[in-house]
């Protein structure tokens, strides 16, 4: 299923503010934090969602906690 954003997620998906995006030592506290892998540093050490893993996430929010205040945000796709 794609959301109108264009994710393969169902259940959830993560919003990230571009203040932050490119941030290699962002990117590395959201790897770090992450329990199940949603986040990866990409090429230039930015932040990059892994896809086919957002729907693994638990909402333990320790992803909201390692990154600057308002900068990552959690969508649930359902109600």
């Amino acid at each position: 299923m794609t959301d109108p954003n264009g994710s393969v997620a169902i259940f959830i998906n993560v919003d990230i503010d571009d203040s932050v995006r490119n941030d290699p030592e962002v990117a590395k506290r959201l790897e770090e934090a992450c329990p199940v892998d949603i986040f990866a540093r990409d090429a230039s050490g930015g932040v990059e969602i892994v896809e086919q893993n957002l729907d693994e996430c638990v909402l333990c929010y320790l992803c909201v906690e390692a990154a600057p205040k308002d900068t990552v945000r959690i969508v649930k796709l359902y109600e």
